[in-house]
């Protein structure tokens, strides 16, 4: 893994990213930056009301996100390595999909300005899993505000997610299918996948079991 010294791990909600980022960054004894959700004041009443919410959710999403990278764009040969659970290249991903065209505008604009100028991950490793299976997740273990999401809207965001990275190539990409896999409760699984990045060889990767 020493190759490795910035890792982005990505996926939908329920995809088991916070998970793996904690455990990964465990095994590298790397900085470990996570997604605050329960920091953001709108985001319970987004989920209660989209359209109303969207703007407010997302930039204060955004000005957080850039403010825990930008310690990164500072970084030199001999900083540790960094394990984040978010990639802010797919912020503007959530932002299309729920605000008006006004505010998506207006969004752009602050992202541009904001966005810090840290340097691309040295691996991203996207977790997807069927609609059924992210449903089901957050049903179980997500926060209490998270568990009344609309199901369509989860279908909707994994289907973003999927065209996002099938276009995506500024970092290598280890995508993997997260719906038969435990990272948190199955050693072997978690095993299987150190080796599977260790053995990585090409930028865009694919990888599932079962």
């Amino acid at each position: 893994m020493e190759r490795h010294r910035y890792v982005a791990i990505e996926g939908p909600i329920g995809a088991g990213k916070t998970s793996l980022a904690r455990r990964l960054a465990a095994r590298m004894g790397a900085e470990l930056i996570l997604e605050q959700p329960g920091e953001n004041p709108f985001l319970a009443r987004f989920y209660q009301n989209m359209a109303r919410y969207a703007l407010q959710t997302q930039l204060f999403f955004l000005f957080q996100r850039a403010r825990q990278l930008e310690p990164l764009a500072q970084r030199d040969l001999f900083q540790g390595a960094t394990v984040a659970d978010f990639l802010i290249d797919k912020d503007p991903l959530f932002a299309s999909l729920t605000l008006s065209a006004d505010e998506l505008a207006l969004y752009q604009r602050v992202y541009e300005a904001l966005r810090p100028q840290a340097p691309p991950p040295d691996l991203v490793i996207y977790l997807q899993a069927p609609t059924e299976t992210l449903i089901e997740r957050v049903r179980r273990r997500a926060a209490p505000f998270e568990r009344g999401i609309d199901e369509a809207y989860l279908a909707l965001l994994a289907e973003s997610y999927a065209r996002f990275f099938y276009h995506y190539g500024a970092a290598p990409l280890l995508i993997v299918n997260s719906q038969s896999l435990n990272f948190v409760e199955r050693d072997a699984d978690f095993e299987l996948l150190v080796e599977r990045v260790r053995g990585m060889r090409s930028r865009r990767e694919y990888f599932s079991v079962g």
